[in-house]
């Protein structure tokens, strides 16, 4: 079991938690990930890392209320514990000194951009973090990511802060200006598909966090393939983090919505009680 210490509502559907879980905080690496059960009714979900802290022996968990185990997750106060925590799991990001480095981040995935930037940073690159959101009340980690980053650029959809448009026209402008060697992009995964396409044409080098359906988190289910370079790979054993120019977006986007039906009918249940062990 893993013991809540903190937890801080971002918004009404995003929250973070700091949880006690001193062996996994002693190995994890920037864009690692761990497979959490919040109790014994609930299935396994995995969850990026927001903040590892081994001389603490804690870890930062981002969790957005999607469905059952995520509004378990969320219900939770300090001093609760979450079932299992596994990890780490996955790869951890590529860090090395690239020169220029652009961190894109869209809505949530703003958070897990804070380990990797700050490894990132160290290795002496120089940072710029480009975070969006639909608006400025939606967007978070601005102030976090400004501990380490040499720039952060704003965006929003409809102009409340920053740039009025797309992360991706932020991303384009600094390439052009400033040059970039480097990007890695978290976020959604149709963000995350035109972060790709825009640093295409530059020769960029772009890495993706993917998110996947993922079950076991070992690669023993296979729930969580994907295709990279024309070949079938496992988001949690072969990455998390993929070039972008290699992903098949597509393939990668009709699989996530492989469960909504089944997703729906599980929340329903849950948010009325009706089934009360229902995943």
């Amino acid at each position: 079991m893993a013991k809540i210490l903190e937890k801080q509502v971002l918004r009404s559907d995003l929250v973070t938690a700091k949880i006690a879980a001193p062996e996994i905080a002693k190995s994890a690496k920037a864009g690692q990930f761990v497979v959490i059960r919040v109790d014994e009714h609930g299935e396994r979900i995995p969850l990026s890392l927001a903040a590892i802290n081994p001389e603490e022996g804690t870890l930062g968990l981002i969790v957005m209320t999607v469905g059952v185990t995520s509004s378990k997750f969320a219900a939770l106060n300090v001093g609760d514990e979450v079932l299992d925590v596994a990890g780490p799991m996955g790869h951890c990001t590529p860090i090395e000194n690239y020169g220029r480095v652009a961190l894109v981040g869209g809505g949530f995935g703003a958070a897990p951009m804070y380990p990797i930037g700050k490894a990132l940073k160290a290795a002496g690159n120089t940072v710029t973090s480009i975070i969006g959101a639909r608006s400025a009340d939606l967007l978070i980690y601005e102030k976090e990511l400004g501990e380490f980053s040499d720039q952060v650029l704003v965006s929003t959809d409809d102009g409340s802060k920053g740039h009025k448009g797309l992360v991706t026209e932020v991303l384009k402008d600094e390439i052009e200006k400033n040059g970039v060697d480097w990007v890695m992009a978290i976020g959604p995964a149709i963000m995350m598909k035109f972060v790709s396409l825009t640093t295409q044409p530059y020769n960029v080098k772009t890495f993706v966090s993917l998110n996947p359906i993922m079950v076991d988190g070992t690669g023993m289910c296979g729930a969580c393939r994907v295709s990279v370079g024309g070949k079938t790979m496992f988001g949690c054993t072969d990455g998390p983090d993929f070039d972008g120019h290699q992903v098949d977006w597509d393939l990668l986007m009709s699989r996530q919505r492989s469960y909504l039906d089944e997703e729906k009918v599980a929340m329903e249940n849950y948010q009325c009680n009706c089934v009360p062990s229902a995943k």
